[in-house]
């Protein structure tokens, strides 16, 4: 099954539908995996091999501006830069809108702004085709529900269906061939205690995509066979550990859950290693803050960059041992996604 056979599955004959003529605004967080997604089941489609969940990042994310292009090209600007057509970024989001042109053979002029670092492993084109999807909706008046949004959004990339809420989400696996069934849903609990602190190691464009990292994890690594498993029962403790507002349980099952990520990149062939030394003295202070009592936990994507997990009642004693944390309380900070 192709993309453009969910699009015309999901729009039907609303794929037609005549465009705002108005300029359209969106915004998605970006979200951060405290049970990660490794691994895909299918990669046209973005079909994970396991279900997971994350956290948006309140206010951290991607506002893009939409509305028709009269000229027979579309026109792309990043954070008030006009981006190259034959730029990766450009080349994306063209492939992207390429399902939605219809008949009409509609060109766009998409103006996306971001306060998080691109390609550096803090979701950026998770947020960045949640907000696309969220203005496609405004722009042509599909009145798509958060299901069919998120599905649409897992077509340009993957994580990117976790990226329509605040708050936690889970996104589920599913089990069909078509993806009907492989949504993204918001989870109704409030952590208003609970931090996210950013730390940035290095906001260059990592080396290696995570597209690319991905898959070789999973074609490379014997040991892949056992993440589906650890994915499962880490799902079960994160979900408690919410429920129960167990800190404890949700920071050892999410930094376990990246480090066991991390481990499959490393045995993979040739090995993946996103840690700079500088990640690894971090992970180490870490370490050594909790066997003094503080409770402080991190994950970590396909990046350097770390997010630690703690309590808003110990931020400033984090805040102390990391000056250059950014501190984001997701249930506090959350911004509409109008």
């Amino acid at each position: 099954m192709k993309k453009q056979d969910v699009i015309n599955q999901i729009l039907g004959d609303r794929l037609e539908n005549l465009a705002n003529p108005l300029l359209v605004k969106a915004f998605a967080p970006t979200n951060i995996a405290l049970c990660k997604y490794w691994g895909k089941r299918d990669q046209e489609l973005n079909l994970p091999v396991t279900s997971s969940l994350s956290i948006s990042l309140g206010s951290k994310g991607t506002s893009t501006e939409l509305c028709l292009n009269e000229q027979a090209q579309d026109i792309f600007m990043l954070n008030g830069e006009v981006m190259s057509l034959s730029s990766n970024f450009s080349r994306r989001l063209e492939s992207f809108l390429d399902l939605f042109r219809g008949r009409h053979s509609w060109h766009f002029r998409v103006e996306t702004k971001t306060n998080i670092p691109l390609a550096a492993g803090l979701a950026s084109s998770a947020s960045g085709f949640a907000a696309l999807v969220l203005a496609l909706n405004k722009l042509f008046d599909w009145q798509l529900d958060s299901h069919q949004l998120s599905i649409l959004a897992r077509l340009g990339s993957g994580s990117a269906c976790r990226s329509l809420w605040p708050g936690f989400v889970e996104w589920s696996k599913g089990i069909e061939r078509s993806g009907m069934d492989s949504y993204g849903k918001e989870i109704s609990a409030v952590w208003a205690e609970l931090c996210i602190g950013l730390l940035m190691v290095n906001e260059n464009e990592k080396p290696i995509s995570s597209r690319e990292a991905m898959q070789r994890t999973v074609d490379t690594n014997m040991f892949y066979s056992l993440w589906p498993e650890k994915v499962n029962q880490d799902l079960v403790a994160i979900k408690k550990a919410i429920d129960e507002k167990d800190f404890l349980l949700l920071g050892k099952t999410a930094e376990s859950n990246a480090l066991t990520m991390h481990s499959l990149m490393l045995s993979a062939w040739p090995p993946i290693q996103y840690a700079l030394p500088e990640t690894v003295a971090v992970t180490q202070k870490i370490w050594a803050l909790r066997q003094q009592g503080i409770a402080v936990y991190f994950t970590q994507d396909a990046g350097p960059n770390l997010k630690l997990l703690f309590l808003s009642a110990d931020a400033a004693l984090i805040q102390s041992h990391f000056p250059t944390l950014e501190i984001i309380k997701p249930f506090e900070t959350s911004s509409s996604l109008e």
